[in-house]
């Protein structure tokens, strides 16, 4: 039986930033889709993962993003990375997250995220700080050490709602990130936009979850 369910957030509550990505690219003559075959290599000991995790600040980032991209044949500073991050808020994302809510289902977000220059979690918008405030639960990869797709990420979002994987359903727009969930036994659903996976969550929970 299904007690929880649990989001990330960009690209799933947020408009991807992937977009974003291919613009710059685009503008600059950089193969499509080059940051993000950034991103994947050495994926757990990158520098975005080390970013992630809070293990390196921002000016580290810039550089050794930068010279991640170099070797792999384009040079982009990783500060504009960083400002290429923001998304828009899905309203129809948060109608069907308070759907759930309502229902009574458990919810958890489980984000990846950064630190500010201060140290501080880098979001302070406050469209995107009305939408956390919903969750009952919410793991930050700056705060807790470890990130999507490590275990340990899971196991705590659990051990913090008080259920276990196989009553869990997850949704993430990155196929790495929901392997794990799902050989952990939870539900999981792959986020390419937010009608069709709105649609496969209501036949999960058996729910009318559609904006009305």
């Amino acid at each position: 039986m299904i007690r929880a369910v649990l989001w990330d957030f960009g690209g799933v509550i947020l408009s991807s930033p992937f977009e974003a990505f291919r613009r710059y690219e685009a503008e600059r003559a950089i193969p499509l889709d080059f940051i993000r075959r950034v991103n994947a290599t050495n994926p757990d000991i990158n520098a975005w993962a080390r970013l992630e995790r809070a293990e390196l600040d921002h000016e580290g980032f810039d550089a050794a993003f930068a010279e991640e991209s170099r070797l792999l044949g384009h040079e982009v500073p990783g500060a504009d990375v960083l400002a290429l991050l923001a998304g828009d808020v899905r309203p129809e994302m948060v109608a069907a997250l308070d759907g759930v809510i309502a229902a009574g289902y458990r919810t958890a977000c489980l984000t990846n995220n950064i630190v500010k220059r201060n140290g501080e979690p880098a979001e302070d918008r406050p469209d995107v700080a009305a939408v956390m405030a919903k969750f009952d639960v919410v793991v930050e990869s700056s705060k807790v050490g470890i990130r999507k797709p490590e275990l340990g990420f899971y196991t705590r979002a659990c051990e913090l709602l008080e259920v276990e994987p196989a009553e869990c359903v997850f949704l993430d727009d990155l196929g790495i990130n929901l392997k794990p969930a799902k050989e952990m036994g939870m539900t999981t659903i792959k986020v390419d936009g937010p009608a069709e996976a709105i649609a496969e969550l209501e036949q999960v929970l058996g729910l009318n979850l559609s904006p009305r």
